[in-house]
């Protein structure tokens, strides 16, 4: 398991990420910050094509911004190079998308192994790690499932014990109820709640839904490229 160092997991600062598309200059951010605290929860909204997703994926590492800087206990990541960069994300990011992304020919359990292995993690401490997860999200009796024996909510529950397993200080959550139903949408919900209050686990949620984001302690507004921390009145006023 990581050790957890003091003091904030992420600063990003100043973020810009433009592109060129059919001969256009597109600015997608602007100039957007965040700190992640540990045990942070935190919801992003925002209307669909702001950028709540680029946002997530630089935050993450999954991409690289035209300017800005992305640090993890002060450390400069983008410095790395892409290698060190991917070993880095692996050990310490997790991520949770709306589409759960599971290899269909593999089973729950070795889907969920699969960030350990790729670390090089011995397969039967991988294993064993998987089953924990599992059982943490209520899935040890569909371990020898592939995806398309689960249902929806259990394939997203099956994401998020995969985005665990390699005890990360943040996982980031881009509209992981977005393809559910409401009934399953709030299970979705308490568990997140669950693995943050148990944990002590910090969640980033780019989100539609505004029950999942009013409930968030920390609750942010992308528009026009940047974030913007909201008061909790704004979003219980909207939802109503």
């Amino acid at each position: 398991m990581n050790d957890r160092p003091v003091g904030p997991i992420l600063e990003v600062e100043n973020l810009h990420k433009s592109y060129h598309h059919m001969g256009s200059h597109v600015e997608v951010l602007t100039g957007a910050s965040l700190t992640v605290q540990p045990g942070d929860m935190i919801s992003i909204v925002g209307k669909s094509g702001v950028g709540k997703s680029t946002f997530l994926h630089i935050a993450g590492t999954l991409d690289r911004p035209t300017s800005g800087t992305v640090r993890y206990w002060g450390r400069d990541v983008l410095a790395l190079n892409e290698s060190d960069l991917a070993a880095f994300r692996n050990r310490n990011i997790g991520f949770v998308f709306q589409f759960h992304h599971l290899l269909p020919e593999l089973t729950a359990l070795e889907n969920v192994m699969v960030p350990a292995l790729i670390a090089r993690t011995p397969s039967a401490r991988a294993e064993a790690r998987a089953a924990d997860l599992l059982g943490q999200v209520g899935l040890s009796h569909r371990a020898t499932h592939r995806p398309g024996e689960l249902s929806g909510g259990e394939q997203q529950r099956v994401a998020v014990a995969r985005s665990l397993v390699m005890n990360p200080h943040v996982v980031f959550a881009d509209e992981p109820t977005g393809n559910l139903d409401e009934k399953t949408s709030e299970d979705v919900h308490d568990l997140l709640f669950r693995l943050n209050r148990e944990l002590g686990l910090a969640f980033v949620i780019a989100t539609h839904n505004f029950a999942l984001a009013r409930s968030m302690p920390r609750r942010l507004l992308m528009t026009q490229g940047l974030v913007q921390e909201l008061d909790p009145k704004v979003l219980d006023g909207a939802a109503r």
